[in-house]
């Protein structure tokens, strides 16, 4: 399983990107950055999109491949929850805003929308995909994806403190979580569903505690204009914990 991270951040410049990720070319994780990112070709080996939830940097490159996808008159299926569903209908693909590619053309729709239910198991372009309630503003899903091989990445999404459930339902071999933001922001970060180093530490611990292991851990949706600060934070953390965590990045390569 090949992992790469197309876009790492919370917010976007020339330098950074929103959160998008995509395995093996084929499968891509949240929408922030898949048109920016890939070229044309790219973009039409991608076989499905999972999105985690309705906020605009998960999903802000849909409408544009949509529109890319309906120009080469193909279908790329998208996976998500009824809410990111109904956020899209009513507010993205509405034919006010941008056309409404999952309904064109009639015939063979652009974006073929498919439901997905927390702790319910899809076949999803040749891999197990497993839809996880994590703790964030509105309804939010991690996913892990299983390869045919057996690799496994789970990906958190936005998510707060209290994972405990979440672990039980999850044994990757990668753990890509967020950390949005710095310690001395841990109101901000409790109250919107999001985690900072010292609370990251407390989730990891409960990791260990309960499945006997660490995997390999990568942060993402940082704030890029807070990242060296929250790397020495997660430094502390490194050392507390005796592991190494590492700060993803736009175009970081993870082989499985």
């Amino acid at each position: 399983m090949k992992v790469q991270i197309l876009g790492a951040h919370n917010i976007e410049s020339q330098d950074t990107r929103c959160i998008s990720l995509i395995i093996d070319d084929v499968l891509a994780i949240d929408a922030g950055a898949l048109t920016s990112s890939l070229s044309f070709a790219a973009q039409q080996k991608l076989k499905a999109v999972l999105l985690t939830h309705q906020h605009y940097d998960h999903i802000r490159d849909i409408p544009a491949l949509g529109m890319n996808f309906y120009l080469h008159e193909n279908t790329v299926d998208i996976y998500s929850t009824r809410p990111v569903h109904e956020a899209l209908s009513a507010h993205l693909l509405n034919d006010n805003l941008y056309p409404n590619f999952m309904d064109k053309p009639p015939e063979k729709p652009a974006i073929r929308f498919n439901m997905v239910e927390p702790g319910r198991m899809e076949s999803v372009a040749g891999y197990t995909v497993l839809p996880v309630t994590v703790n964030h503003a509105v309804p939010t899903v991690g996913y892990e994806v299983t390869s045919p091989d057996g690799k496994k990445v789970f990906y958190t999404s936005d998510t707060g403190p209290g994972l405990d459930e979440c672990w039980r339902q999850v044994s990757p071999d990668l753990l890509i979580i967020e950390v949005t933001a710095l310690n001395k922001y841990d109101e901000f970060a409790r109250e919107s569903g999001h985690l900072t180093p010292a609370l990251l530490q407390p989730e990891l611990e409960s990791f260990r505690k309960l499945k006997g292991y660490l995997p390999q851990v990568v942060t993402v949706h940082m704030n890029p204009l807070d990242e060296k600060g929250i790397a020495e934070e997660i430094a502390v953390v490194d050392r507390a914990l005796n592991t190494k965590i590492r700060l993803g990045h736009e175009g970081m390569h993870i082989e499985l």
